[in-house]
C-alpha cells in the first residue's frame, strides 16, 4: 500500500476520543484500524483539562497503531459545530496563464481572494469550502483546471472558529506528539457521507447527539446551510440514571449502555440488572422498563428541543427529514421515538465499513472522506500520515521535545510556521 494514501482522523469528543487509520483505494475507503479512549479532559465540547486530553489522545493514537502496525504521525483534526460560524464567501481573479488554461495557481488564488472578509480579532479561518467555481459566467463547476476561460469565480463557504478554543485544541494535539495535516468542520464532514446527495439538495437536518451536546446542521441546495448546538447530549442521560438511582455516574454509563432503552413501550419488564448503591455496600436491581422510564425524558426532551431549534432556524418541512448520528442514538428505541416525537422521517446513518459499523465513527469516517476529497480541489496535503511502527518512539520523542521548544520560543516571540498556505493562520496562535 502506498503511504500516502493512507489517512488518519482524530476525533476528540466530551467523553469519547476515537481515531481511525484508513486508506484510500479506487476512490473508496478501507479502514485499517481504529483506536478508542474515555474523554476526561472536555465538558460540554471545550477542552478543560490539556493534560487529560493528551493522554486521552495518546491512548487512541496508540491502540490504533497497534492494530495497524504502523506508527501515527499526521492527523485531521475535527472541530466540532460548538464555536463555529458560517458565512459565504466570494472570489474572482483573472486567469494567469497565457493559453488561458486554468491551473492549480489559479484555484490557490481565487479561494485566496474569497478569504479577504472582515473577521473578528478573535474568531479565526478554519477552512474555506468550494461550493461552486464559475468561468467566464458558467457557473456550477466543481473543478475547472484543465478549462480555458478568463475570469475564474469561486463561491463558498467561509468556516470561522474561536481562536482561544481552536488554540487549546491544536495544542492538545501538538502535546500528543502529533503533526496536524488538516482540519475539517465536523458536522459538514459527517453530513457528506451521512447524507446522500439528494437528500442534501432537497433539504435535510443531522442530528448529532454526543456525549456533552446535540448538534443539529441543516443542509439544502447541497451546501451546509446552518450549525446550531444544543447544550444537552449523552452525558444528561447518564446524570438521570445516576440521580434516580443513587449511584455513580460511571455505573449510570455502563448501564446505559448495556441495558438502556429510549422507548417505554418496547422496552422489558424481564430484564434486570443489578447496580451498586453510593453510601452503602448493597446493590439495588432494577429492570429495563424502570430504566426507560429515566432515559426517555430526556431523549425526548433533546429531540423537542431539535424541533423547536427547526422552527427558529425557519425550516418547517425539510423533504429529507432527519438523519441521526452519534454514539447516543446506538441505543434500542431512540429511532423509534425520535419518529414519535419529529412527526417526519427520520433514520440513523451507519457507515458501511468493516469494524465502524456505528453511528459513533460518523465523524472520523466522514473527516477522511471529506479531506481525501479536498485534496483534489484545494491542493492540501494530508496523507502519507504512518510511518513504520519501528520508528514510532524516536518520532514520538522528536515530535514532542520540538513542541515544547516552539512553545518556549513562543514566549521569547519566537518565529512562526504553519501547515500549509491555508492553515499558516490558524497556528499563528502559538507564536504570537
Amino acid at each position: 500500500m502506498a503511504n500516502k494514501e493512507i489517512y488518519v482522523s482524530l476525533d476528540i469528543g466530551t467523553s469519547c476520543i476515537r481515531v481511525v487509520v484508513g486508506e484510500m483505494a479506487n476512490q473508496s475507503l478501507n479502514v485499517l484500524s481504529v483506536g478508542e479512549a474515555a474523554s476526561y479532559g472536555l465538558k460540554k465540547g471545550a477542552i478543560v483539562d490539556i493534560d487529560a486530553t493528551v493522554k486521552g489522545i495518546q491512548s487512541a493514537v496508540e491502540q490504533a497503531e497497534r492494530s495497524c502496525g504502523f506508527a501515527i504521525e499526521r492527523v485531521i483534526v475535527g472541530v466540532n459545530g460548538h464555536h463555529v460560524d458560517l458565512q459565504p464567501s466570494h472570489g474572482v481573479v483573472a486567469v494567469s496563464s497565457e493559453n488561458r488554461e486554468i491551473t492549480n495557481e489559479d484555484i490557490d488564488r481565487v479561494i485566496d481572494a474569497a478569504q479577504v472578509v472582515s473577521i473578528p480579532p478573535e474568531r479565526e479561518i478554519v477552512d474555506v469550502v468550494p461550493n461552486q467555481f464559475v468561468v467566464d459566467g458558467l457557473d456550477e463547476i466543481t473543478d475547472p483546471r484543465g478549462m480555458i476561460g478568463v475570469r475564474l469565480e469561486m463561491d463558498g463557504t467561509i468556516i470561522t472558529a474561536s481562536k482561544t478554543l481552536l488554540h487549546n485544541l491544536l495544542r492538545c494535539v501538538e502535546r500528543a506528539g502529533l503533526e496536524v495535516s488538516d482540519i475539517g468542520l465536523q458536522p459538514l464532514a459527517a453530513g457528506m457521507i451521512a447524507a446522500s446527495k439528494d437528500e442534501r439538495s432537497l433539504g435535510v437536518a443531522l442530528v448529532d447527539i454526543g456525549g456533552g451536546a446535540t448538534t443539529l446542521s441543516v443542509f439544502k441546495h447541497g451546501r451546509l446551510q446552518n450549525v446550531s448546538v444544543l447544550p444537552v447530549g449523552g452525558e444528561n442521560i447518564s446524570n438521570d440514571i445516576s440521580v434516580g438511582f443513587r449511584t455513580s455516574t460511571e455505573e449510570a454509563e455502563k448501564v446505559k449502555r448495556e441495558h438502556g432503552h429510549a422507548f417505554i413501550d418496547d422496552a422489558s419488564d424481564d430484564v434486570s440488572f443489578s447496580i451498586p448503591v453510593i453510601g452503602s455496600d448493597s446493590e439495588e436491581t432494577y429492570t429495563q422498563y424502570e430504566l426507560a422510564h429515566i432515559i426517555e425524558p430526556r431523549m425526548e426532551e433533546i429531540f423537542e428541543m431539535v424541533a423547536e431549534e427547526m422552527v427558529r432556524l425557519g425550516y418547517n418541512d425539510l423533504p429529507g427529514g432527519f438523519v441521526l448520528t452519534g454514539g447516543t442514538v446506538m441505543m434500542p428505541g431512540a429511532l423509534e421515538l425520535a419518529r414519535d416525537v419529529l412527526n417526519i422521517g427520520v433514520r440513523v446513518a451507519v457507515p458501511d465499513h468493516i469494524g465502524v459499523r456505528s453511528p459513533q465513527y460518523t465523524n472520523t469516517i466522514g473527516l477522511i472522506e471529506f479531506a481525501h476529497r479536498n485534496v483534489k480541489i484545494q491542493g492540501k496535503d494530508v496523507g502519507a500520515a504512518v510511518a513504520p511502527l519501528e520508528e514510532e518512539a524516536p518520532h514520538r520523542k522528536q515530535q514532542q521535545s520540538s513542541t515544547e521548544e516552539t512553545a518556549s520560543a513562543s514566549e521569547k516571540g519566537g518565529n512562526e510556521k504553519g501547515l500549509g498556505k491555508r492553515m499558516k493562520n490558524i497556528f499563528r496562535v502559538f507564536f504570537e
